[in-house]
């Protein structure tokens, strides 16, 4: 039988950009590195590798982000419970949309959404570090 999808991925990210402050790639870069901020990466492991990170970042894979954000869990990460502002970020916006609106429907905050993701840091000419194996070669 197949199946009946009735909200499909478009509309899911039209509801979450309606509910989610985001910001640019710009207006990130301005941030970098403040003592205030948080830059959350929720990429796979193999996208860091391959493509680099933002310096600074914190990685928690989007599989394990709500359990690492609620203080309740046995997985829970002390970040999560520090006074700053959180910028949540994938390689293209969409992952990082979705997981911003879940996090701010959880309390976090404030929470906001790196429209573009690594790919818009990238063109915006964000500094990247290489991590990994890549980082590891001669």
């Amino acid at each position: 039988m197949p199946q009946n999808i009735v909200v499909g991925h478009r509309q899911l990210m039209a509801e979450a950009e309606a509910e989610v402050e985001s910001v640019s790639a710009a207006e990130a870069i301005a941030v970098l590195g403040q003592p205030n901020i948080a830059v959350i990466d929720i990429r796979d492991p193999r996208e860091i590798e391959r493509e680099g990170r933002i310096p600074g970042s914190f990685h928690a894979p989007r599989g394990m982000l709500e359990f690492w954000v609620d203080p309740e869990s046995p997985y829970h990460k002390p970040i999560f419970a520090e006074e700053k502002k959180f910028i949540i970020h994938c390689a293209s916006g969409w992952r990082s949309l979705l997981a911003t609106q879940v996090l701010r429907r959880m309390g976090l905050k404030p929470v906001l959404n790196l429209k573009g993701g690594f790919s818009a840091w990238k063109e915006a000419g964000g500094p990247v570090e290489t991590v990994g194996k890549k980082a590891d070669k001669p």
